[in-house]
């Protein structure tokens, strides 16, 4: 990998200076579908980083990482430009000082590729409304994580409030798997659900947005009880047949029980953060099956 760092700088040298790597290393910018903005601090671009690279093997892109440093420092923007064949794409680091911590969305403006989706994601706290932040106007879609937040609970249940057509949440994504589990569980006719449990550690983000993705769908109260972990543990269904079950007590393998059916084991793994992001890089157009979720959630959960 070719890293070149460029001190006290603006975006328009780092243009020129991308140019001329991309020439010196015949790697042209036209093979990028899509533009990615980190917004984290120091102590998560590390781990930021390394998610949307291996997420940018499946989707080639612009990384532009924006990492806000000390407010109080005389105006600077330094930036780390990263290439090479562990680097699908671009990296580039931009580091911001004094007064331009508040003005990141003129940095990073005219370093978003052309005629290519903007996709701003916050892998640690986040803007209240991410629609109406400076980074978040110029993307398409915009991605947060409630595991993040101080207070995952009241974070997700909160989610409704400023809904933007293309906003969505890692613990939305982290419930695919479950999701579809439990769609499968209805491929053979089972009868009205009337009542349902998600079960899950104390303050599982996922497991509210289960819970309400569920009610939505059954048209039933689906509550969530607390269990001894690890994450989310367990569905319960209850129909006039017989209960359908999901349980899954060590992160990795589930057990499907349906009635009149033989049970049935289920790999169930916990995904890494890079596969999440990945997943949603699949899909920029909007969610509204998370919408409906977070909207639910925030009709009937109760602070």
């Amino acid at each position: 990998m070719t890293s070149f760092m460029l001190s006290g700088t603006n975006a328009s040298k780092i243009s020129s200076q991308l140019t001329a790597l991309r020439h010196q290393m015949g790697t042209p910018a036209v093979g990028m579908v899509l533009t990615l903005v980190v917004v984290c601090d120091e102590s998560e671009q590390y781990d930021a980083v390394r998610a949307a690279t291996e997420a940018a093997r499946e989707h080639p892109s612009r990384i532009l990482v924006v990492i806000s440093r000390d407010p109080k420092e005389s105006n600077r923007l330094d930036a780390e430009l990263r290439f090479g064949e562990s680097t699908p794409g671009e990296v580039i680091l931009l580091r911001l000082y004094g007064e331009l911590t508040k003005h990141a969305d003129s940095v990073v403006s005219p370093l978003l590729l052309t005629d290519t989706p903007v996709v701003a994601w916050w892998p640690g706290e986040c803007p209240e409304i991410p629609a109406k932040d400076p980074i978040g106007v110029l993307a398409q879609r915009r991605i947060v994580d409630a595991r993040a937040a101080t207070d995952s609970v009241a974070a997700i249940a909160g989610r409704a409030r400023g809904y933007v057509p293309g906003d969505t949440d890692l613990a939305w994504t982290r419930l695919t798997t479950w999701r579809s589990l439990l769609a499968a569980a209805f491929d053979q006719p089972v009868g009205k659900v009337k009542k349902g449990t998600v079960e899950a550690v104390t303050g599982h983000a996922s497991a509210l947005l289960l819970a309400a993705w569920l009610g939505e769908r059954l048209d039933t109260p689906v509550k969530v009880a607390e269990s001894a972990g690890p994450g989310l543990t367990a569905v319960k269904l209850s129909t006039a047949e017989g209960d359908i079950v999901i349980t899954r007590g060590d992160g990795r393998m589930a057990m499907l029980s349906r009635p009149g059916q033989p049970d049935r084991r289920v790999a169930l793994t916990r995904r890494p953060k890079s596969e999440l992001l990945a997943e949603e890089l699949r899909r920029l157009d909007p969610d509204e099956i998370y919408e409906a979720a977070i909207r639910r959630l925030a009709r009937t959960h109760k602070s």
